[in-house]
């Protein structure tokens, strides 16, 4: 979404914006591309009216791979985007491929040279069919992105269904964009000649809910998630209340779904668990779930059928007593009573935070180091503990 905001050529204005790393980083990119950007509390506006430059600086790319969004919103404004290769990602392979093949789908001439320079360029995107193999979320965007100011239609099949798609798509519908079929795998966009600036209220993070969700069931205890997205979080109540916990939505006065609640008063229960594309369960919250089964009655088993290295979290775990036995794609948990505290180290974003799910229901306490993962994606995961009342702080390095 902060991506879009290259596409409008007036002020885009965000509200319940997370102060996070990641949302940082690409303010950072976003400002050294010519857009201004200005915060007041969790509000966010872009103005990007200005003139907007085609590339983004080798130094900002390697500091977060999603800036790869940016390719397709600057070759719809300017017609010419240049970016480099990510790199390599601690929780496995992540290529561009897909996102290069929508581009050159609608008409860019793509090339890379040996360094890992990226370069698309089109006089004019012009619509096509998008097919893609692997319902890939990051390619899914950069295509409508691309496809929102390309002349004609464009057909993107096999396309992520995931949530945070369908609120890209209402933003983007918000600035004028002509698409439907968001939520389904076929996106149909309409090319316009231009978008608005509009202001669009961020929704609740399902991942965020998720972990804190995955902290309860760990320790035990009693949960209420305000703004939780029930609705996209099926899958994952379903699994929690496979585990034994009680999940149940909170309702307005009139009747509104306006958040989760959650209680869990025993040991999980074990389980067998495959991840998968949306609505299947996330690969994002199979490091807190493998954190919660550690602790499960009898023996688990969670099957990882997104990314290859998702399981370095499980060495860690192993720290503080927890037995797994990875194979391939495949972990096995033997639940145990009690984790002990340890010194362990946070390997990934969501690797960090199924550590601290795992403090919270270890015995003694444990120090995670290299928290700057969790930095990424919570805003303050702390303050957050302790509004549930765990013991929770953070050490500043002396």
């Amino acid at each position: 979404m902060l991506a879009a905001s290259i596409l409008q050529r007036e002020t885009l204005k965000f509200t319940n914006v997370p102060i996070i790393q990641d949302v940082l980083c690409m303010v950072g990119i976003l400002e050294s591309v010519g857009c201004y950007c200005r915060w007041d509390g969790h509000s966010l506006s872009i103005d990007a009216s200005g003139e907007i430059y085609g590339e983004i600086p080798r130094k900002d790319v390697g500091k977060m791979r999603s800036s790869i969004l940016l390719m397709g919103a600057l070759l719809g404004r300017t017609g010419r985007a240049v970016t480099w290769q990510p790199g390599g990602c601690s929780i496995g392979s992540r290529p561009v491929d897909l996102h290069l093949l929508a581009f050159s789908r609608l008409g860019a001439v793509v090339s890379e040279d040996e360094e890992g320079k990226i370069e698309a360029s089109a006089k004019e995107l012009t619509g096509s069919t998008v097919y893609f193999p692997f319902p890939s979320v990051g390619a899914t965007e950069n295509a409508l992105l691309a496809a929102v100011l390309a002349r004609g239609k464009t057909v993107i099949e096999g396309a992520a269904r995931e949530p945070e798609i369908i609120s890209l798509c209402q933003l983007l519908r918000r600035m004028g964009a002509d698409i439907c079929g968001e939520g389904s795998s076929r996106i149909e966009v309409s090319g316009v000649e231009q978008l608005f600036g509009t202001v669009f209220d961020v929704p609740g993070d399902r991942i965020a809910a998720g972990t804190y969700l995955a902290a309860v069931a760990g320790a035990g205890g009693h949960v209420r998630i305000l703004k939780g997205p029930w609705e996209f979080m099926q899958e994952e109540i379903r699994v929690f209340r496979q585990i034994g916990a009680e999940v149940e939505p909170i309702c307005s006065k009139t009747g509104e779904v306006c958040g989760i609640e959650l209680w869990m008063e025993k040991r999980p229960k074990a389980i067998a668990l495959s991840t998968g594309p949306y609505p299947g369960f996330p690969t994002d919250l199979q490091s807190p779930m493998l954190a919660v089964l550690s602790r499960a009655e009898g023996i688990s088993q969670v099957k990882e059928e997104v990314f290859e290295a998702r399981f370095k979290t499980a060495g860690q775990l192993q720290k503080m007593g927890a037995q797994i036995e990875v194979s391939g794609n495949c972990a096995r948990i033997f639940g145990q009573e009690r984790l002990l505290g340890a010194r362990v180290q946070a390997m990934d974003l969501r690797g960090g935070a199924a550590l601290t799910a795992a403090a919270l229901a270890a015995c003694g306490e444990t120090v995670i180091g290299d928290c700057i993962h969790i930095e990424r994606g919570y805003e303050d995961i702390c303050r957050d503990i302790r509004l549930l009342h765990g013991e929770i702080c953070w050490v500043q390095k002396k």
